[in-house]
């Protein structure tokens, strides 16, 4: 396939040869049914009990997509050549919606990372509407961004001369590689990293006393905590190491990752790389960042935190009874996760 960079398109395009045919259909096929059933997965695996965010209509409205580009390119592959509505079909219209649709998918990145950082950032100021008025707020919202987003992608004059390129091209079939999924994910990794280098100590410290027992019906890890502390979080250097611990104690692997790719620099493209799994990553580094900027503000024991599908942020300072002799004195706190 040819790769489109986001440096190209819009004065952010670039074109990278590498070409593949367009009998490749079946495997572009195989491709987007094997996201649609990761996208599945991870849908399933997560919390069932977790309230309405922007991020949770904004994965489904993306499932919704993807499932709608795999019925729209099978049909076309099926019957090669049909017309519907006067307007005909043919095998190059596979590419044709791919592209588009890797173009949308490349520019929502930021608005999605911006509105979401928005949403949990007025939650935790408790600044939120009525349950009924904010899921409707959600649901326009989301659509407005498609809607926005596709009109951008279909008017933009650099946008229209790449994909015109598959004509020049006939047995090319050009896709985008979004330059904000890369800044994006770079600017995460390096927050990880300085994050992780400010308080390394306090996260070895925590590793080598954390044990993993079961607390009301939840895994839990706990860990020395002084039964003299406060309740209340007020100091963001005591909270980091465990927002670190958590966070990496879910999505480590993910995160090794995206510094892989980021090193290796794989051209993924954008059709691929927006899906779930990344959406639900970002959404914990959101309330982590939200979590910690915000920290002094709130009691661990009264707050209501949102609540994320795969990592749970409420530290419940709680003596825990512990069966080890060496331990019974040793008052703990306990992070689920």
């Amino acid at each position: 396939m040819i790769v489109l960079s986001s440096e190209n398109c819009s004065s952010q395009n670039q074109l990278h040869h590498t070409s593949q045919p367009l009998d490749g259909n079946c495997l572009l096929i195989l491709i987007i049914l094997g996201k649609i059933l990761l996208n599945i997965l991870t849908l399933g695996m997560r919390r069932k009990n977790t309230c309405q965010t922007f991020m949770e209509y904004f994965c489904i409205s993306l499932a919704f997509m993807d499932l709608l580009l795999l019925v729209n390119i099978s049909i076309i592959s099926y019957f090669r050549d049909f017309v519907l509505l006067d307007i005909r079909f043919t095998k190059y219209h596979i590419c044709l919606f791919t592209q588009i649709i890797s173009f949308i998918y490349g520019f929502l990145h930021y608005p999605v990372f911006l509105i979401a950082w928005i949403d949990y950032y007025l939650n935790f100021s408790k600044t939120s509407l009525p349950l009924k008025c904010q899921n409707l707020l959600y649901f326009f919202t989301v659509i407005l961004i498609w809607i926005l987003v596709f009109a951008y992608v279909l008017g933009d004059p650099g946008i229209y001369q790449n994909v015109k390129a598959q004509y020049v091209y006939p047995y090319q079939c050009p896709f985008y590689v979004s330059i904000q999924s890369y800044w994006l994910t770079l600017s995460m990794v390096m927050i990880l990293f300085m994050a992780f280098l400010t308080s390394w100590s306090e996260v070895i410290t925590l590793v080598q006393a954390i044990r993993i027992t079961s607390y009301m019906n939840e895994t839990v890890l706990y860990f020395p905590f002084s039964s003299h502390s406060s309740c209340t979080v007020n100091s963001k250097k005591t909270l980091l190491p465990k927002l670190i611990v958590c966070f990496l104690g879910t999505w480590l692997p993910f995160v090794l990752l995206q510094i892989m790719i980021l090193l290796f620099k794989v051209q993924i493209p954008a059709y691929i790389e927006m899906n779930i799994p990344w959406l639900y990553f970002v959404n914990s580094f959101l309330i982590a960042t939200v979590y910690w900027c915000k920290c002094h503000k709130f009691n661990l024991r009264d707050i209501a935190l949102p609540v994320d599908p795969f990592v749970n942020w409420k530290c419940c300072f709680t003596e825990l009874a512990i069966h080890d002799p060496e331990q019974i004195e040793k008052p703990t706190s306990i992070i689920t996760c």
